[in-house]
């Protein structure tokens, strides 16, 4: 799957035009390396975004096509997350 529909997919990012802004301004590495929107994402991949100075890096744990809403948060684990990130999400 594509990186920015994942992150659109599992709610890290709401809106998939967001996702995609935030690749193209490299602030989305995947395993450490910056990803553009279209980088394939796989189970065990580690991705870490940046929003200003928020940081946060997610293990994905599934890579589905469509989630329900209550189900996105099982997509990934957050490995580490800045407390700010969540206004990224608003």
């Amino acid at each position: 799957m594509r990186l920015d529909k994942y992150l659109k997919v599992s709610r890290i990012i709401k809106r998939r035009t967001v996702a995609n802004e935030a690749c193209d301004g490299g602030r989305v590495t995947l395993n450490g390396k910056v990803a553009k929107p279209g980088a394939e994402v796989h189970v065990g991949d580690i991705m870490t975004i940046r929003f200003g100075d928020k940081l946060g890096r997610y293990e994905i744990l599934a890579v589905e096509e469509t989630v329900r809403r209550g189900d996105a948060a099982n997509m990934y684990r957050i490995v580490a997350e800045d407390p700010g990130m969540e206004e990224a999400r608003s």
